[in-house]
């Protein structure tokens, strides 16, 4: 599946990263603790999260994540954006619930990694 696909499932909004849409992603995790994130295995990942500060974009960077999709309507501020553009993270916003965008990507074959 690519960052497309997932934007497109989702009928989520592009925030930034647009040149990396076709990008494949293997994994999902859905999370607001960052901690819980950190304990998720590295693999072309999707997160999405209701969190929305600088550390999401810190922890992804971390993890290698590259698309985050923030659910329940919430956007990152600028300077979130111009993290996530100097890591080649793409952003994605969606109105969904966090559990409806999980469920809905899940029965589109998108799966968890397993963790350590």
């Amino acid at each position: 599946m690519t960052i497309q696909d997932v934007m497109d499932i989702l009928g989520a909004s592009l925030i930034c990263g647009e040149e990396h849409l076709n990008k494949e992603v293997h994994t999902a995790c859905g999370s607001d603790m960052m901690s819980d994130v950190l304990a998720f295995v590295k693999d072309q990942s999707v997160l999405l999260t209701g969190l929305c500060n600088p550390q999401v974009i810190r922890t992804a960077e971390m993890m290698d994540i590259i698309c985050i999709v923030f659910v329940r309507g919430k956007r990152p501020d600028e300077v979130m954006i111009e993290l996530a553009k100097d890591s080649h993270i793409v952003i994605l916003a969606t109105n969904r619930q966090m559990f409806s965008a999980c469920g809905r990507l899940y029965e589109k074959g998108l799966r968890g990694g397993a963790s350590h």
